[in-house]
C-alpha cells in the first residue's frame, strides 16, 4: 500500500502533513496492510483536504465599549480518501469525512493581567487541526478495512 501526501485544497498551509502522517500511523499500528513504495504497492490511498472552516462563537463584550469579540472558535474540516488499485487506478473504495473541534479564543482583558498573544490563535488552530486529523484518519482506516 502507498499513501502519498494528501492534496490540500484549503488556504490553511501544511496541514496535509498531519493527515498523511495520521493515516500512515493507523496502518502501521493495525498491520492490516504493509506500506511500500510506488513500484511495489498494490493499492494507493489518496487523500484530499477539501475544506477548513472557522466559525466564531460565544460572543462577549470587549474591554472597550461597543466592541464584541468571539469567546471561542469552531473548526470544521472536511476530507476525502480514495483507495485505488495501483495497476489500473480503478477506485476500490471512497469515503468522505468531517471532523470538528472548538477552542477558546484569545481574550483581551486589563493590561498586564491577560493580553492577547498574537501566536495563540495560530497555535490553537494547528493543535486542534492535528487532533482532528488523527480522529478523522482513524475513522478512515476503520471504514476502509472493516471488511478485512
Amino acid at each position: 500500500m502507498l499513501i502519498p501526501v494528501f492534496k490540500n485544497r484549503t488556504m490553511e498551509p501544511q496541514i496535509e502533513v498531519n493527515f498523511t502522517n495520521s493515516l500512515i500511523q493507523e496502518f502501521e499500528r493495525s498491520r492490516i496492510a504493509r506500506l511500500s513504495d510506488q513500484s511495489n504497492a498494490e493499492v494507493i490511498a489518496e487523500g484530499v483536504i477539501d475544506a477548513v472552516e472557522y466559525t466564531p462563537g460565544g460572543k462577549i463584550e470587549g474591554a472597550q465599549t461597543g466592541t464584541i469579540i468571539a469567546a471561542q472558535y469552531q473548526i470544521v474540516v472536511r476530507a476525502t480518501v480514495t483507495l485505488k488499485r495501483a495497476s489500473d487506478r480503478s477506485v476500490l473504495w471512497s469515503g468522505q469525512f468531517a471532523g470538528e473541534r472548538t477552542y477558546n479564543a484569545p481574550q483581551v482583558r486589563a493590561a498586564g493581567i491577560n493580553t492577547v498573544n498574537p501566536l495563540y490563535n495560530l497555535s490553537a488552530r494547528r493543535q486542534n487541526i492535528e487532533v482532528i486529523a488523527s480522529e478523522m484518519m482513524s475513522e478512515a482506516h476503520d471504514r476502509m478495512t472493516e471488511n478485512f
